[in-house]
């Protein structure tokens, strides 16, 4: 299948996108929510409950190296998308560097298997390394989107991917949840072992269900040329983007807006785990519990908002998710108990999943219809997505390194959102059906 026109709405190519979500969705619920940032705290805490570790001879707070790295992995991906997306539109070769970061992200999963209190330093290069192949192969899995639907399906599509990443994620969750409980009569030497099995399940289900999506997503390699020509070109296939979105004043003012809500969806995304253990002293089985609640919701959030936004537009149904959000992170200063944070929980996997699938959606009916550089335009969408990963998670590190306490890095998370929201309100998006934005 050569020509975009064959593949719109093709059925099994839609199928193979969203199977992407099933494969990589493990990562973002096992080792980004549950039960890696659960065991990271586990075996970071000292026996007398102190919370410094040594990272390549300096001391610093477990919780606050863990944000600094996860800031790390996107500023180091971040200055790389904008050249391999445009290598990716000259060459027609989006999957071929989808794949690369796939195997990377899975492959560094399963590294994490052989972390333990002896060697934190590998610890966090192989979430490190996770982290950059999940965040890299967004962008080229995202460029897909425009290139296999038409635009009146862009919501129900993107939504339907995130649904299945979290189906998928839930599944090999409670399989090693399973596993976990009950690792003495699976024969696993301890609980530690079962633990760190369920990092190598996620490297394995990763690249396994990809396999699918590598074999019936289209790719239209073009003529080879020499290396030195295709950065070059790689590199004219941005300043291109970047020009035209001179003239995209919507675009621009979308992905500003993008931006800071963005922080704090994906800050409280990243380490609300890690929030729970810490200033609620909550058990790991409580702290999976919730990660697993969030997952539940999130993929009915994302299909009752994108009703809601075939009813009442995007921007309508992203002002709504992001007061809500709001809500959420003011809340979080006051939570004390288990059952408060549950509750809390319960409405951030709603939001979660709605405001994920119908940011990626708008984005894409923001994109000139006759552009051919899908992959170069989403490298701006994932750029912005990374840069507010970098702020969001340092800035939250900052401010409990500067002040003793998560609970207002929490509370910190709410400007961002309220900045988003006023930025938002000044974008214009046309839909594609009878909707007003």
């Amino acid at each position: 299948m050569t020509n975009a026109n064959v593949i719109l709405n093709n059925k099994k190519v839609v199928g193979a996108w969203c199977m992407y979500d099933w494969a990589n969705s493990v990562y973002s619920l096992v080792i980004t929510s549950a039960i890696f940032p659960v065991y990271y705290q586990a075996v970071t805490t000292q026996p007398d409950g102190g919370d410094l570790v040594n990272f390549f001879g300096f001391d610093i707070v477990n919780s606050v190296l863990y944000s600094y790295t996860l800031s790390f992995s996107f500023l180091l991906i971040t200055p790389l998308l904008p050249i391999l997306s445009g290598i990716a539109d000259y060459r027609g070769n989006k999957k071929s560097f989808l794949k690369f970061f796939a195997y990377l992200g899975g492959f560094s999963c399963m590294g994490l298997f052989f972390f333990n209190r002896t060697n934190l330093e590998w610890g966090i290069v192989c979430s490190l390394l996770a982290s950059i192949g999940y965040a890299g192969s967004l962008v080229f899995y995202d460029a897909f989107l425009p290139e296999i639907v038409t635009a009146d399906r862009y919501d129900k599509t993107s939504a339907r991917g995130y649904s299945m990443g979290y189906y998928g994620g839930v599944i090999l969750l409670i399989i090693n949840l399973v596993v976990i409980q009950f690792w003495s009569p699976l024969h696993f030497p301890d609980e530690g072992t079962a633990v760190r099995f369920a990092f190598l399940t996620v490297g394995l289900w990763w690249i396994g269900f990809a396999q699918y999506t590598f074999y019936h997503l289209p790719e239209v390699n073009k003529p080879k040329a020499e290396v030195e020509k295709v950065f070059l070109k790689g590199y004219q296939e941005i300043q291109k983007v970047w020009r035209n979105l001179k003239h995209l004043p919507n675009l621009k003012k979308y992905l500003l807006a993008y931006f800071f809500f963005n922080m704090g969806v994906q800050t409280v995304m990243y380490l609300a785990a890690s929030f729970g253990a810490k200033e609620l002293k909550l058990k790991d089985s409580k702290l999976i519990i919730t990660v697993l609640l969030i997952q539940l919701v999130a993929s009915a959030g994302a299909f009752a908002f994108a009703r809601l936004s075939a009813k009442k537009g995007n921007k309508f149904s992203l002002m709504v998710m992001i007061l809500i959000w709001i809500g959420n992170c003011i809340g979080a200063y006051f939570v004390t108990t288990a059952e408060e944070f549950y509750a809390l929980a319960f409405v951030v996997g709603i939001v979660m999943g709605g405001i994920q699938s119908l940011s990626r959606a708008t984005y894409s009916k923001l994109i000139p219809t006759d552009s051919a550089d899908h992959a170069s335009y989403f490298s701006f969408f994932d750029i912005t997505f990374n840069l507010s990963i970098v702020c969001g998670t340092f800035s939250y590190g900052l401010v409990e390194h500067l002040t003793g306490s998560m609970r207002n890095s929490t509370l910190a998370l709410t400007t961002f959102f309220i900045i988003g929201m006023i930025l938002l309100s000044r974008v214009r998006i046309e839909q594609p059906s009878n909707v007003s934005a």
